[in-house]
């Protein structure tokens, strides 16, 4: 079995909210947005087709409201908790 190298990449931790959120919200409307494909509509034709479509439009929306939320939770919430 051949071992293949570790991509790493280098970033400014100034990046690292953004990039985090980025990815929970294109993870996340691709999951809430097959999800309630399927329950609407089932498994049909063209279900690919459709799910790019919603995922995208899902997307645009979840990233911002992903990273709003993340920001008002980290500097405001999480804050006023002592966690040991």
């Amino acid at each position: 079995m051949t071992n293949f190298p570790t991509i790493r990449i280098r970033i400014h931790r100034k990046l690292y909210r953004l990039i985090f959120t980025g990815l929970m919200a294109m993870m996340m409307s691709l999951i809430i947005s097959s999800a309630l494909l399927l329950v609407k509509v089932g498994y049909v034709d063209g279900f690919f087709t459709e799910l790019m479509h919603s995922w995208g439009l899902a997307f645009v929306f979840a990233w911002p409201s992903a990273y709003i939320c993340a920001y008002l939770i980290q500097e405001h919430v999480l804050s006023r908790i002592e966690f040991y």
